[in-house]
């Protein structure tokens, strides 16, 4: 089952998303951290939450902190970097985020960052994050995303197969907005085009956070070699000393809960 598969292969990696530069701090967390500061967020909940960064960057405004995610050993780095940060009330639930066992209208914001890619059932996943947040509440997701051209996306859905083979799809921003709408959430931010490293994570570093593998690293490149000028342009993958850097394209969506 690719949920199964999924979660296996995070529990070996937990420390590489921990120390990862593209998953500790961005310009997209940077920009939901402003945002945010107009909210009422005593309780947060990172939905697939990995090493936990998302999450615990709201820190200094949530008086308490939840993370969900299936793979155990995540949960723990998660644990871990809390206690780092000095995150007194903070709570782990191992779950998939299609089922999660919390109640629902429980929290002031939820988030979910660089995971849903990987869900199974996407619109499922959305719907449940709607449902724990309280109304009024915000649901927030920073994900990998998709390009309107159907040959370079279907490129770029190569390439991250490559880089993982847990890969579900990168979806598109008008695709997170029916996601949104569907689960009863009001858009009132979206922005497509945000990179997670403006100035480019090389293949070779790409490859090593997601234990790719040598040989899917050397084909990643070749396809990158092989590929027509005008994807790489498109897509603003930069090849610099003979390596190939990638911006970490993603897309940015806020939803607002319907009050009752």
């Amino acid at each position: 089952m690719q949920q199964n598969a999924s979660s296996a292969r995070f529990n070996k990696i937990s420390e590489r998303f921990l120390n990862s530069e593209v998953h500790k701090m961005s310009p997209t967390i940077q920009r939901v951290l402003e945002m945010s500061r107009s909210w009422k967020i005593d309780s947060v909940c990172d939905v697939a939450c990995g090493a936990g960064h998302f999450g615990i960057s709201f820190r200094d405004s949530a008086s308490s902190i939840t993370v969900v995610d299936p793979a155990e050993n995540m949960l723990e780095t998660a644990k871990r970097l809390a206690a780092d940060k000095g995150v007194d009330n903070f709570q782990t639930v191992q779950a998939y985020a299609e089922e999660i066992p919390l109640e629902a209208q429980s929290f002031d914001l939820v988030v979910s960052r660089l995971a849903p890619h990987h869900f199974v059932d996407i619109q499922k996943a959305v719907c449940e994050m709607a449902r724990i947040v309280k109304p009024n509440g915000y649901v927030v997701v920073i994900d990998l995303s998709g390009y309107e051209d159907q040959e370079i996306d279907e490129f770029n859905h190569q390439l991250e197969i490559l880089h993982d083979p847990t890969h579900v799809r990168s979806y598109r921003a008008w695709e997170w907005k029916n996601f949104f709408t569907n689960a009863g959430l009001n858009v009132v931010e979206l922005h497509d085009w945000q990179m997670e490293r403006p100035q480019g994570v090389s293949v070779k570093k790409w490859c090593e956070i997601a234990s790719s593998g040598s040989e899917a690293e050397e084909k990643i490149r070749q396809l990158l070699r092989d590929a027509p000028p005008h994807y790489l342009e498109v897509m603003r993958i930069e090849e610099r000393d003979n390596e190939y850097y990638m911006p970490i394209k993603t897309v940015l969506i806020v939803g607002q809960k319907r009050g009752e």
